[in-house]
């Protein structure tokens, strides 16, 4: 019996723990303190938007070397991968025969003109004794076209001696742009035709980036219409910057020379173009690169961190501190996202303060809030 009596003393003690348990922990509820929270107070600003573009830089022109004329070639007068003028001398082919061609063309010539000055006197002569009545009118007309005839013939040695020295001169290749050589793609001693390839030039200064835009970006859209309405004739120009491989901006500003006026159905892009000057010859043709494009400016827009806009029940929402101190739901229209910023487009006006920090704690909108500071900053970070 003392056992029993026992149990039921201890049962009744717990059961006022546990009474008093949950009276002090609804105690404690209703003294939780506000959760603290950082807000910004919104001003309007204007804002530019940019869009990087992956592409590949190229030569503003890249040139096939050729032989204009056949033959041995003798010598390579280059180094190759080496920086070259215009009018260098890059190769030189076997002279020779075209100097004795040359020799021989001069040859036709001076007896082109022998026969000419003969065919002139004789003309001369004939033409004095018609006069005279002393000869016929068809020895008159004979002479007159040998003196003809003779006069052409010259004039067919002269472009031979032309032709002849044009072909010497092209035993000399020279460079037809400044830019870098390629490897040669003929060896000496080899017999050659006119027309093979013997190197390849890239022009270096200016180079051309060649980019593709989505289409349902604006200024692909807009681009792609003012060239087909104005058919290509008109070249349009924009400027654009250029993001180096490491990650840096290139010094020089470039322009977008090139849109295509159609949009490409298999990859839905439009073709561009952009062309940078390239002094210093730091940007190397075939290197990848990124081309940021200005597409548009914002103006008198609202931006906020981009962690204080949250998914709601009606879709994107902030929190915006009121008067009375409490964080009251705000739907709203974001834009894009220019770094750690959100481009707000409709919600927000300036003077609201969002909550851009400690949104965790606000269990329901209208919970009342401590705000921290009123200038956006926390921990010794920018808000």
């Amino acid at each position: 019996m003392k056992h029993q009596n026992a149990l039921i003393v201890v049962l009744a003690l717990l059961g006022l723990a546990a009474c008093g348990g949950g009276e002090q922990q609804g105690q404690q509820g209703q003294d939780t303190p506000p959760p603290p929270v950082t807000v910004t107070e919104l001003e309007t600003t204007d804002v530019t938007i940019e869009e990087d573009y992956a592409g590949r830089v190229r030569g503003a022109r890249e040139v096939v070397v050729r032989a204009r004329v056949e033959g041995v070639l003798e010598e390579r007068l280059y180094e190759e991968g080496s920086l070259v003028d215009q009018g260098d001398n890059l190769f030189r082919i076997d002279p020779r025969p075209f100097e004795v061609a040359l020799q021989a063309a001069r040859a036709e010539r001076e007896t082109a003109r022998a026969e000419l000055n003969q065919a002139e006197r004789e003309w001369n002569r004939i033409a004095s004794l018609y006069e005279q009545d002393a000869v016929s009118e068809r020895e008159r007309d004979r002479a007159q076209s040998a003196f003809e005839s003779a006069r052409a013939a010259v004039a067919v040695a002269e472009a031979e001696v032309e032709r002849a020295e044009l072909e010497l001169g092209y035993t000399r290749v020279e460079a037809p742009v400044t830019g870098i050589t390629g490897l040669e793609t003929q060896s000496e001693g080899n017999l050659i035709d006119r027309g093979a390839e013997l190197t390849r030039i890239t022009q270096l200064n200016p180079v051309h980036v060649r980019f593709s835009l989505p289409e349902d970006d604006a200024m692909a859209r807009r681009q792609a219409r003012e060239a087909m309405q104005k058919g290509g004739k008109e070249g349009h120009s924009r400027e654009a910057a250029l993001i180096l491989p490491d990650g840096s901006e290139y010094a020089q500003t470039g322009r977008i020379d090139f849109t295509a006026s159609t949009i490409d159905p298999e990859t839905g892009t439009v073709t561009a173009r952009a062309v940078f000057p390239n002094d210093d010859h730091q940007v190397v043709p075939g290197q990848f690169a990124r081309v940021r494009v200005k597409l548009e400016t914002l103006e008198d827009v609202v931006t906020i961190p981009a962690k204080a806009v949250s998914d709601g029940q009606e879709g994107l929402q902030v929190f915006v501190v009121d008067s009375d101190g409490k964080a009251q739901a705000r739907p709203v229209e974001a834009g894009r996202t220019i770094g750690e910023k959100r481009i707000i487009m409709e919600g927000l006006e300036a003077g609201d303060r969002v909550v851009i920090n400690g949104m965790a704690g606000i269990r329901q909108p209208g919970t009342k809030v401590k705000v921290q500071n009123d200038d956006g900053n926390t921990d010794g970070e920018a808000g």
